[in-house]
């Protein structure tokens, strides 16, 4: 597999935190510890767009598609509702005054994981609270839904990961087999699978028709793994890590191909944090604690 990096993104000032899709493939979101939630253009280099800024750093960002609107998590104060063509704020709603870790949208209901181990379920047409879901005392750091079989999981920093049903929100299954805090879960993309990641550099995967028995326990990184997403075909998928590295690995065989670091391809100097993989020729985005954003071009 070759790997090029086609593109660096500066203009944050703070450390990126979070990188989101776009109705537009040749776009996507960042946001980070600058409060600043920016709008890039993979065919215009570094001109990025301001679509809102708030007083407070952003970890999580979510598009609701159906709508065209931006969901921004403002740490200690709540939601934003951003209009991305009219680059306006339409509503907020203060729900916590904890940190906001992720966002996720299916249908018309919209998950919040926030620091002190709540979920808030809101309603996205009203734009309001439906319920709180408390399993932990400690964080909800990650959030993937599985249309499929109408569940949920979620990776806590108690080490685990639970499975709650999407209808009733009820709590299904606990998975306890991290030794450390959980920092990403994702569902493949057929669903069959669940990865998790987290402070113990572990990615497991679950066999999710077999009541989530664990298939592969890979020690895939040298420090916590920050995020998981997968190629828009499916065949691969990335991980990133706060050892300043991105590794892609085969999707069905769990195998790894291809490391990108800063000594073999100009990566990152920091933390990864977050990852992207747009439709738009496929390119892999990577946000950081060094404050940019990197577009790498893969090629079997």
């Amino acid at each position: 597999m070759q790997v090029d990096r086609i593109d660096t993104f500066s203009g944050h000032r703070d450390c990126v935190y979070t990188l989101e899709g776009s109705a537009d493939a040749t776009q996507f979101f960042s946001a980070g510890g600058d409060g600043l939630v920016v709008r890039w253009n993979l065919q215009k280099p570094d001109l990025g767009e301001l679509i809102a800024q708030v007083p407070a750093s952003v970890y999580a960002i979510c598009l609701d598609k159906q709508r065209n609107q931006l969901w921004v998590g403002q740490n200690f104060d709540g939601i934003h509702l951003i209009d991305v063509t009219l680059k306006k704020e339409i509503k907020s709603l203060k729900i916590t005054s904890a940190s906001i870790f992720d966002i996720k949208i299916h249908e018309n209901i919209a998950l919040i994981g926030l620091s002190d181990g709540i979920i808030v379920v809101m309603d996205v047409d009203t734009f309001s609270v439906k319920k709180h879901l408390k399993a932990s005392e400690k964080s909800v750091r990650s959030i993937d839904i599985n249309e499929k079989t109408n569940e949920f999981a979620v990776g806590y920093s108690d080490f685990s990961v639970k499975i709650f049903d999407l209808q009733d929100f009820s709590l299904k299954l606990v998975i306890n087999e991290h030794s450390n805090s959980i920092f990403s879960v994702c569902y493949s993309p057929d669903k069959k699978y669940l990865l998790t990641t987290g402070r113990d550099a572990h990615l497991k995967v679950w066999d999710v028709a077999q009541n989530y028995q664990l298939k592969e326990n890979i020690v895939a990184h040298l420090f916590a793994i920050n995020h998981i997403t997968y190629h828009p075909t499916g065949d691969f998928f990335a991980t990133c890590s706060m050892d300043k590295s991105i590794k892609i690995w085969d999707a069905i065989s769990f195998k790894l191909l291809k490391v990108i670091d800063r000594a073999r391809h100009a990566g990152h100097g920091t933390s990864v944090n977050k990852l992207f993989w747009s439709t738009y020729e496929n390119q892999l985005i990577s946000a950081s604690d060094d404050k940019q954003i990197a577009v790498w071009g893969l090629k079997s």
